[in-house]
């Protein structure tokens, strides 16, 4: 989560985290169906499918391919991927519930965030760094994903940013593959590779 400009309301949490947790984690706790365990999740995700705040790192989770969903829900639960607000929600999910949940948002059509096309530029520097790097080789054609790899095209732009500079950094390390990719990258590289696939 993003640090609230000169505020740290605890030894890991942001002003953000504290507040998120404080509203979820008791609905999250009251919630029994599936359905119920979802709404929890709009939240910070959305009630249609577009992340509440989209100039922080909150993913669209609607139409996100299924295994990548698990994956992640997964190793947010067993801690393997951390972050302030996710994990604990995920920690008190039953196992049985991680499936169901990818499943239900798996089938929800992808939301159009509206976001603008990447200046051409930026533009050209992504399409050399897919040519080298060949992103598409696991996310397929059109940056769509398959199975445990996500949908990159249309992603929030943020999110991809910061999801590519923590890989890069080892902040992120569910993924010693990407670490590997995106290790070469610069950060000029990278936000232009996050542009590109927030516009497409």
């Amino acid at each position: 989560m993003n640090e609230a400009p000169g505020c740290r309301c605890g030894p890991h949490l942001t002003l953000t985290a504290w507040l998120a947790l404080a509203v979820l984690l008791p609905s999250a706790a009251r919630a029994e169906s599936i359905e119920e365990k979802a709404q929890v999740c709009a939240a910070c995700h959305g009630e249609n499918g577009v992340p509440v705040e989209q100039s922080f790192p909150v993913p669209v989770i609607w139409g996100q391919q299924l295994g990548y969903l698990f994956f992640e829900l997964r190793d947010f639960k067993s801690g393997a991927r951390k972050n302030d607000v996710m994990t604990p929600i995920a920690q008190g999910l039953e196992q049985a519930d991680l499936m169901a949940l990818a499943e239900y948002f798996s089938k929800k059509a992808w939301p159009d965030l509206r976001q603008p096309a990447a200046p051409a530029a930026a533009a050209a520097d992504a399409q050399r760094v897919n040519a080298s790097v060949v992103c598409t080789s696991c996310h397929q054609e059109g940056f769509k994903g398959d199975s445990t790899q996500p949908r990159l095209a249309g992603q929030v732009g943020a999110y991809l940013q910061k999801t590519m500079m923590d890989f890069r950094s080892g902040e992120r390390a569910n993924n010693p593959g990407m670490t590997g990719f995106v290790k070469g990258l610069t950060e000029e590289e990278i936000a232009a590779m996050a542009a590109y696939l927030a516009g497409m």
